[in-house]
């Protein structure tokens, strides 16, 4: 009865029992708790990337010869052995970070090679272990690459299996491929990077070094300890390299400024959109989506577009599908409604999915067992001390165990030099003691090495192998020195580092998944939303314009019928036909002399036989005003205001304005020339102030002056006489070419309304004074009708011409398929018309701002 209370007598002196105050308990309890999560489960270590459960997988597949070069082995076997005799925790927990592994949309370089379902982007589960088979994949072998050298430490892990503390990894792991953990009281949420940019950012950090550390002592311990590296690098100079994380999903990040403060602190966050493309197909817009932000579930996504369609706060798409799969990729197609405007509707996929989303990053890693906020410099930094200490244990492992071998090498040889001596004191022993310790007395010789000679087989006292000998002792000797040599030299130490790195490179670098934009989201203009992309313009007498492709019009031969270019009415024709670019800047000038301005990418993109919009829609156009002349001008020349826009009228009047009074332009538009009545403007073109300008009328007279005779007026000028017109009936000004002195352009071509053409050499065309009446140029003739186009184009140039006629047919032929001929011919046939059909309009291909009249076709 007594023995029974006192066990359940709390005030029993049992020594067994400790008193302890409860909170002080709980609290260092629960410290113990939070310590051993944040070392030994949810934070990474920064020299190879990895946290413990992942180093545990890696390592057991490594003992277990699952490798990359071997077969695939069962997942179930492989998460048995990881907790057989490494892991202390549950089966699922190893299997979901092995899955985590091998998935291609979660890291950026596998480290797993799977087969088999490891799940998917839609957040389908993987399939149980005892289907799923897996092996190393090849980079994953350079996380291990010389663990059996002594490169790193083992710590015994339950008593019985040893595990090093951290792989001697050669990849940067904890950069190209993130880490994210949730550890007590903190955790770490670390972007992937490309493998590439890494690894050049590490040869700039390595060739800016400061410090490389210094020469050694004798002692191994004191060898790897006097290992040290810094840099002079800074951030910016880093982000050159390393422009910014690189998701496996791809998509595009924005603000550099951002991603390079996350950088410096270790702390930021990085806005990632999705890749979309607008597409065209049976007259129907559709956005297609083919990259998403990193992390995000597909099939979450579609449902939400879906929920946002049907609540009504997203309008303008009539269909959804997901059209994914493993041949090729991630597609998620939305379909438009006629009415919807593409880029609008865009931004409010942005704004209200996941297609934008943010990467909240906290650069939280183990730094020698304790957890610190990373800069980027110092992950580069550390990492390239990690590969110091393993070059330099490498090394100290294979110096000793050459060391070993030379004097077995030695003491071979010594007996070999003494062979008979050798012979008769074994011969002579009576027992294997004996004869060891006689060799040892005798020669010398270690214990080693006089062992090394009792078990030397008969056949190795033979000549050729006694050469044998004697040649790998030299090799193994020259061998220590280069040893020592990198031992006692912290440079070549760093060079080692450096030539293993750029190894790694060449093999496993590769393109970059995720594009980077400079500017913010908030600050994104239309240039960084709208492909540069060269396009086709045209516009019809009525006032109705569209965007083609460049490639629109396959080409055809010489002759050829051309194909149907614009739907019109009876009563309009294509007037205009130009090559622009989507960024540059349109320019229409009135039969009122005023011009307005838009930029080409607002200009709806059109099918080929489309008629397009009316440009009402985009420009406040009087009443009385119709557009009569186009020019396309890139953003960079306008903003730099360098050079004059030269015009030139149907009556052979010419002016020149400088580019600057055309900066700013209003949505009313702006007087550009003073036109008297009965006069129109023909064409536009942009110089440089010290070109020569070229005239052709319709009748076919041609004059070349210089520029300078020409002085620069103010918008509201009328200009002066450029040319003087012949007295043939209607003769008017069909051309304008301004030649300047680096122009590699050597040939004049020109078409007629009846379809014919040529080129002269421009060689041809003296330059006299302005306002004359000029030279002939071209034999017109009824067959081939007025001049409606000239241009100089170079003579060897591979260069496309456009032709469109009244009935809006339109032909695309090389310039190279149009004969040289003088200036007295009539050319030959470039393409042929059908009954009342004729020449209204020619686009040229080549790379310099152009406008095209509109009196053509009058």
């Amino acid at each position: 009865m007594k023995e029974k209370q006192s066990a359940n007598n709390p005030s029993s002196s049992d020594s067994s029992i400790i008193k302890s105050d409860i909170t002080d308990e709980v609290q260092r309890a629960y410290l113990d708790y939070a310590m051993s999560v944040i070392v030994s489960r949810a934070l990474p270590d920064v020299r190879d990337g990895l946290k413990p459960v992942h180093r545990r997988i890696i390592y057991a597949m490594y003992d277990q010869k699952i490798t990359f070069s071997g077969k695939y082995h069962k997942s179930a076997a492989v998460v048995g052995e990881v907790l057989k005799n490494y892991h202390p925790h549950g089966d699922v927990a190893v299997y979901d970070s092995m899955v985590r592994m091998g998935q291609g949309f979660s890291l950026r370089y596998p480290l797993i090679a799977p087969q088999g379902n490891f799940g998917n982007i839609d957040g389908d589960p993987p399939a149980a272990m005892r289907y799923t088979e897996a092996k190393l994949s090849q980079i994953a072998e350079f996380l291990y690459t010389d663990i059996d050298k002594n490169t790193v430490d083992f710590n015994l892990n339950d008593l019985q299996n040893m595990e090093p503390a951290y792989l001697p990894s050669l990849l940067p792991n904890l950069l190209i491929n993130g880490a994210a953990g949730i550890a007590v009281g903190m955790a770490t949420n670390i972007p992937p990077h490309n493998l590439g940019e890494v690894l050049d950012g590490i040869q700039f950090l390595i060739e800016k070094a400061d410090n490389i550390g210094i020469p050694p002592k004798k002692d191994d311990k004191e060898q790897v300890a006097l290992v040290d590296f810094s840099s002079d690098a800074n951030v910016e100079d880093l982000v050159q390299f390393i422009k910014g994380p690189d998701f496996p999903t791809g998509g595009t990040i924005y603000d550099q400024k951002e991603i390079i403060q996350m950088y410096a602190t270790g702390k930021g966050r990085v806005v990632t959109r999705a890749k979309l493309n607008i597409e065209e197909k049976a007259g129907r817009t559709r956005i297609i989506v083919t990259e998403i932000p990193y992390q995000v579930n597909k099939s979450t996504l579609v449902a939400k577009i879906a929920d946002l369609v049907k609540d009504k706060r997203i309008e303008g798409i009539s269909d959804l599908r997901d059209e994914s799969n493993y041949r090729e990729g991630l597609r998620i197609v939305i379909e438009l409604k006629k009415e919807a405007v593409p880029k609008k509707l865009e931004n409010q996929l942005y704004k209200y999915t996941q297609l934008q989303s943010t990467f909240n990053a906290n650069i939280l890693a183990l730094l020698e067992n304790e957890p610190k906020l990373m800069t980027l410099k110092m992950i580069l930094e550390e990492f390239v001390k990690h590969r110091q200490k393993v070059v330099v244990r490498r090394t100290i492992y294979l110096l000793g165990k050459y060391k070993e071998r030379e004097h077995i090498l030695l003491g071979l040889k010594i007996a070999l030099d003494n062979l008979d001596a050798v012979i008769k004191l074994i011969r002579s022993s009576k027992d294997v003691d004996t004869a060891k310790k006689g060799l040892m007395e005798k020669f010398g010789l270690s214990e080693i090495q006089a062992q090394a000679i009792l078990d030397m087989q008969l056949r190795r006292l033979a000549a050729l192998e006694r050469l044998k000998i004697e040649e790998e002792l030299k090799e193994i000797q020259a061998a220590i020195k280069d040893f020592e040599a990198i031992l006692a030299s912290p440079k070549k130490i760093i060079e080692i580092v450096k030539k293993e790195l750029l190894e790694i490179r060449e093999k496993f670098g590769d393109e970059r998944k995720t594009k980077v934009i400079k500017g913010k989201v908030g600050e994104l203009t239309d240039e960084d939303l709208v492909i540069q992309e060269n396009c086709i313009i045209t516009i019809s007498e009525n006032g109705y314009i569209k965007r083609l492709k460049e490639d629109a019009y396959r080409k055809q031969a010489r002759g050829g019928k051309g194909v149907t270019g614009q739907s019109l009415k009876e009563e309009d024709q294509v007037s205009t036909i130009r090559i622009c670019n989507t960024h540059d800047y349109a320019f229409f000038f009135t039969n009122k002399g005023r011009v307005y301005k838009m930029r080409i990418w607002d200009i709806p993109e059109s099918s080929r036989v489309a008629k397009g919009t009316a440009l009402v829609n985009f420009l406040n156009i009087g009443q009385e005003e119709n557009m009569h002349t186009f020019l396309a001008l890139s953003s960079e020349a306008l903003e730099s205001g360098k050079g004059y826009l030269v015009f030139c009228t149907e009556q052979g009047s010419v002016k020149k304005t400088s580019l600057e009074e055309f900066a700013n332009i209003r949505s009313s538009g702006i007087l550009a020339i003073n036109l008297p009545d009965g006069d129109y403007l023909t064409r536009v073109s942009l110089s440089n102030g010290d070109d020569d300008i070229l005239l052709t009328t319709s009748q076919g007279q041609s004059i070349r002056f210089s520029e300078k005779d020409v002085r620069s007026m103010g918008r509201a000028a009328s200009g002066v006489t450029g040319i003087k017109l012949t007295k043939k009936q209607d003769d008017y000004v069909v051309g304008m070419v301004v030649i300047s002195k680096e122009s590699k352009k050597d040939n004049l071509i020109v078409v007629t309304e009846g379809g014919y053409g040529k080129r002269t050499p421009l060689d041809e065309y003296k330059v006299q004074g302005r306002g004359g009446t000029g030279i002939l140029t071209y034999k017109i003739t009824e067959k081939t009708g007025k001049l409606i186009a000239a241009q100089a184009m170079p003579k060897k140039a591979e260069t496309d011409i456009l032709i469109a006629t009244l009935s809006g047919k339109v032909i695309r032929l090389s310039t190279d398929q149009i004969p040289t001929l003088g200036r007295a011919t009539q050319g030959v046939r470039l393409i042929r018309l059908e009954t009342g059909d004729k020449v209204t309009s020619v686009a040229f291909l080549d790379d310099e701002p152009e406008v095209e009249e509109n009196r053509a076709g009058e």
